[in-house]
């Protein structure tokens, strides 16, 4: 037996709670690809590598995280200029503690 199949097999039944089909990674992929806007334009019989899945996903994400940082430094500028015994600027800030 050769040191690779050996070393398959024991990856194999290293954890069976931690393996996963290759229909539940197909999937998986399939589900990520509807949630990205760039994947979900894409025709539905055009089927993208799972690696390039994976790097529309990081991308994706990565935008959505400067998104979130750009609208928090919009809101505490907002905030900053807002008369603080304003009810609506005290509403506001109690949503964010």
């Amino acid at each position: 037996m050769s040191s690779r199949s050996r070393s398959s097999r024991s990856r194999q039944h290293s954890s069976s709670s931690a393996t996963i089909s290759e229909d539940q990674v197909l999937h998986l992929l399939s589900k990520l690809q509807h949630l990205i806007p760039e994947a979900r334009s894409r025709r539905s019989g055009n089927r993208a590598s799972a690696s390039k899945v994976l790097q529309e996903t990081c991308d994706y994400i990565k935008r959505l995280h400067k998104e979130v940082d750009d609208l928090s430094e919009r809101l505490a500028e907002l905030l900053a200029t807002m008369d603080v015994d304003n009810a609506q600027a005290a509403v506001i800030r109690n949503l964010f503690m």
